[in-house]
């Protein structure tokens, strides 16, 4: 054999090689995953209950369909606030929820879901990934048998729809009010009495009554479930959740059963939706408040003497929380010193806010 057939050989050995490992189907190192994943917001909610959808949809396309997460609307499959109890005593593998409504069993939780006064979506999004709090979350739910992926990320919520304009802290004394979370907390504290119902029960509680005001999420998605209907005061700024969060929740020993490769691309996906999410929210709010206005409903922004009277709330509530749980002091303390570090910059670095 000449050297020019050595050669040739040698090419036509490598191309073979290469369209083999061309051939190799994408899929090959992903495990079969057939998850069902109920969630606490119906799929139509705009960047709310929309996402995680979007999720199973391009897992299913990247894993050439080894990765098959079967979405359920809420209350079809467990009750709509129930994912946290659900995949913590391993009866369903996932779920996708807002954090905060096991506020209860974990305390730490709701400072993963919002707080008030607290960070907006990009600043809590550097303090995840790149300030401890992605470590902290998984030392928070490591005990419950939960891991918690951020999986998602909107804009500032509004404060409330009003049945009647609140023009006095002395209005708020036993007012009947739906709030969930450390938000629920700080209107307790201010005399109000607070529900914690799902999204779709509110529209009937309101326009019968049941409650004189309510608070659930972006304007887009409080027009799908139609309170400016019933309710014609629509208060800001969302003081009680700047951002609110959502996450993929796992049970524990599911998501140790499957291969890293897997893992890698549940985990990449959802932080992409993070982008998603925060990217739709905020696209679609202005118009959405110019509509409501053309519905006869007054936007109304919370008063300095409110605003003063909700953060000293704030603060009291979250000094007791923090009193009562080490954990929650450990990652409140860290989201405060991420803040404190971050002020220099987000006080020059941005234009003034008009």
């Amino acid at each position: 054999m000449t050297w020019s057939h050595v050669v040739a050989a040698a090419i036509g050995g490598l191309a073979l090689a290469g369209s083999l490992v061309l051939a190799k189907p994408a899929s090959a190192d992903f495990d079969r995953v057939r998850w069902p994943v109920p969630m606490a917001f119906a799929s139509n909610l705009t960047a709310l209950g929309d996402t995680m959808p979007w999720v199973a949809e391009q897992l299913k396309i990247q894993s050439g369909g080894k990765i098959d997460l079967r979405i359920f609307e809420p209350g079809k499959m467990i009750p709509a606030l129930g994912v946290f109890d659900a995949v913590s005593e391993g009866k369903i593998e996932a779920g996708y929820t807002w954090m905060g409504y096991e506020i209860g069993k974990v305390p730490a939780s709701a400072l993963f879901g919002a707080v008030p006064f607290g960070m907006e979506p990009w600043e809590f999004a550097a303090w995840f990934y790149f300030g401890g709090g992605k470590e902290l979350l998984h030392e928070v739910y490591r005990p419950h048998n939960v891991h918690p992926i951020f999986c998602g990320t909107i804009s500032p919520e509004a404060s409330g729809w009003f049945r009647f304009e609140i023009t006095s802290l002395d209005q708020i004394k036993g007012l009947k009010f739906r709030a969930a979370g450390l938000g629920g907390k700080i209107w307790q504290k201010l005399g109000a009495s607070v529900t914690l119902l799902p999204g779709g029960e509110l529209f009937q509680a309101l326009e019968k009554g049941v409650l004189d005001g309510t608070e659930f999420s972006l304007p887009t998605v409080d027009e799908q479930l139609g309170f400016y209907k019933v309710a014609k005061y629509y208060y800001l700024p969302g003081w009680h959740q700047p951002s609110t969060s959502q996450y993929l929740y796992v049970n524990k020993k599911a998501w140790d059963s499957i291969n890293k490769e897997t893992q890698a691309l549940i985990e990449t996906t959802c932080t992409a939706a993070v982008t998603m999410a925060i990217a739709k929210a905020e696209a679609l709010q202005g118009p959405m408040l110019t509509k409501f206005e053309k519905e006869g409903v007054k936007l109304v922004r919370w008063s300095d003497e409110i605003l003063a009277a909700f953060k000293k709330a704030t603060e009291e509530v979250m000094a007791e929380e923090a009193a009562k749980d080490p954990l929650f002091k450990k990652v409140y303390e860290s989201q405060l010193a991420f803040q404190a570090a971050h002020a220099p910059w987000r006080r020059y670095g941005f234009l003034p806010r008009g």
